[in-house]
This record gives C-alpha cells, structure tokens and sequence, in this order.
C-alpha cells in the first residue's frame, strides 16, 4: 500500500539558539530576510512545471468535527496516526482459514451484506498521514469558513433534495448494500445508483472538480501539461479532465459530467475556472450552476499546493474553500478497467427484486 511514514523531527537546542542569537542577531536576520523563495522548474513556454504523478491519500477529512482546530499539534498527529496504523495491522491479520460462515444475510454489522463480501483490507489504501501545509498538520481540508464546516443549504437547496431524494452525486462513494439503505426507490433504477458504482465518474469527487481524496483507494493523479492544454487523469475510474488554456468558456448550452474547465497562470500559480456543469454531476446536491476555481503552485520539487473554492447561490449561503498538499509519488497509474452498465450492476438491481420478493412472501404468511 502507499502508506508514508510519519517522522517528527527534534527541537532545537535551546542554548545553541541563544548564542546564535547574542553573537550575531544582524546576521541572523540578514539570512532569514535574504532566503531565497522557491524556484519551480520551468516549461519551454517559461511557465512552472507542474507534471508528474501525485498520491492524494490522506487522513485529513474534508470537514473537521466542532471545536476542534485547523493545525494539529505534532503530538496529536503523531498519535492518531499511530492509531490509524495499529488499526490498519489489524485489518490486515490473517484471516482464520477454519473460520465458519456467516450467516445468511450477514451477521448484522455495517458493511457490504452485514459482513459478507466487499473488500477486505489489503485492497483499501485511505491514506496514513495528515496533509501538511505551510509546515503544519491539518484536521481538515476546508479553512474557510473557519470553522472547517460546509456552509449551510439554502432553503431552496433542503427542498430540491427532498425532492429528489437518492438521486446521485459526484462525491458519493460505494452505496451500503439495500437492506441497509433505507432510502425509497434507490435501488428501482439504474440511474439512481452512484455515479462512480455506474463508471461515470470516480467515487467521492476524486475526478473533480474539486478534485477530492476519496478515502478509499486509487488515489493517484497524473498532471500532462502543455501551452494549450493540461490534462488531470485520476487513476479512480480512469478519468481525463482536460484544461483548455486561455480560452472563453463555452455557450450555456453545453453542460459536462466534468464541467468546462478553462485556465490561466498568474504567477507561477495554475488558476483553473470551471463553469458548464450538468445537472446530474450535482456535487454534494449542487446545481448545474456549481463554480469551482482551483489552484494549482509548485510549492517544492516534490509537492503541489492544490486549493479550492466552491460557489453555487442556489445550494449553498455562501462559498467555501479547501486546500491540502499533493505529494509527488514514484508509483505507476494502473489501468481502472471500469465500465456502464456491467454485469454487476444488473446484479445489484436484480438482487433488490429478489429482496422485495422474500419480504412480499414472508407478508403473506
């Protein structure tokens, strides 16, 4: 797995800063006023180059629970990663050869059939380590609003999604399995399940935009850049997002499953605008109105700074930001051989009809 290890480093020696300091303070501040900012390495075309692959893993959630703050000490990193880790060995234990089987249906716990099937552990890779930014361990991916909260919904935006219910999302994951899933029609219809589960985009908006950790697996990214374009491929459900440099955005009338992402340097910092989106991308229940601005800087030789600010009137009371590091990674994109409408999917279905038949028979008894 492409788990990275977590490495605190040792506090300075406290009298050898005091003597630095008493022998030559001008000089010490000279050095620090004269460090030099980073320099990306540059393209033909003289902007920053930013290809490469990158692994977005992380345990750093989107939104972080009430009271807590947005850096971490490296005590509390430190310990939850330990924490993450012990948990992760012992997922990954031997499972008991002469176990016996579960019984029908599962055995009542969370998870795909009540215990039976899915994945187990060894095939998971959500991520080991705390993003970090500007040197510090954050709790969450939002930093605006400062609480690290999602705004609330409109009142029009709670109506529309009582409306339409368990309509799909871009950020959905992988669904529960139906008996667990209470929620009316989910499984009457194809169109209805998740759009990563159908092959249409990755789970839990790792396509974008935004462009999202998805807590799950395959979490890597490869950036191709050129003068007039630059493509995102993500390694979830193989998609391409392909960034159309300094150009207008196109008529209303075209929406995407991707939205229409257009860009521009300022500085030696990507600025990507994305407008144009469908009406079944719906990120998180937004509209086709949905407008993602994303930011892409070189922030060393082997890390982006990757932010994002989220805008849609019609589902949210005002924007909201994120930002979070993507670590360049040395690991191949294999192939995510995912397709509509494969036969999982009439199986899914058919196994709901199935359910519906048992539970209308034990009815009439």
């Amino acid at each position: 797995m492409r788990n990275r290890i977590a490495v605190l480093l040792g506090l300075p020696v406290l009298a050898a800063a005091l003597i630095v300091s008493i022998a030559a303070p001008a000089a010490g501040q000279t050095s620090s006023a004269a460090a030099k900012k980073y320099s990306a390495p540059r393209m033909p075309d003289g902007h920053p180059d930013l290809q490469g692959t990158y692994d977005l893993a992380t345990i750093t959630p989107l939104e972080r629970t009430a009271g807590t703050p947005l850096v971490l000490s490296k005590e509390q990193a430190l310990k939850m990663e330990t924490q993450r880790a012990a948990q992760r060995e012992r997922a990954d234990a031997p499972i008991d050869a002469n176990r016996s089987a579960p019984p029908k249906g599962g055995d009542g716990s969370r998870g795909a059939a009540g215990n039976v099937g899915g994945y187990n552990s060894g095939w998971l890779d959500p991520g080991s380590t705390f993003t970090v930014v500007n040197g510090e361990k954050r709790s969450s991916l939002i930093v605006d609003p400062a609480d690290g909260r999602v705004p609330a919904l409109t009142p029009a935006a709670r109506q529309r999604m009582a409306r339409l219910g368990a309509r799909p999302t871009s950020d959905a994951q992988e669904s529960s399995d139906p008996g667990l899933d209470p929620t009316p029609g989910a499984y009457d219809d194809p169109e209805r399940r998740p759009l990563g589960e159908r092959c249409l985009l990755g789970f839990g908006s790792t396509s974008g935009p935004p462009a999202l950790p998805d807590y799950f697996y395959n979490n890597l990214h490869q950036i191709v850049q050129t003068p007039d374009s630059i493509m995102i491929l993500t390694e979830m459900v193989h998609d391409a997002r392909i960034v159309r440099m300094n150009k207008p955005h196109l008529p209303k009338s075209y929406r995407l499953w991707f939205g229409d992402s257009v860009g521009h340097w300022e500085g030696d910092t990507l600025v990507v605008d994305t407008t144009n989106f469908n009406d079944k991308t719906r990120f998180r229940g937004s509209t086709e109105n949905l407008h993602v601005v994303e930011r892409f800087t070189r922030v060393d030789d082997k890390t982006l700074l990757y932010q994002f600010t989220i805008d849609d009137p019609d589902t949210w009371t005002k924007p909201w930001t994120g930002e979070f590091t993507w670590p360049a990674t040395t690991n191949h994109i294999y192939e995510y051989a995912c397709h509509e409408a494969n036969y999982a999917l009439t199986d899914i279905l058919k196994g709901a009809r199935l359910r519906e038949k048992e539970e209308a028979s034990k009815a009439t008894r």
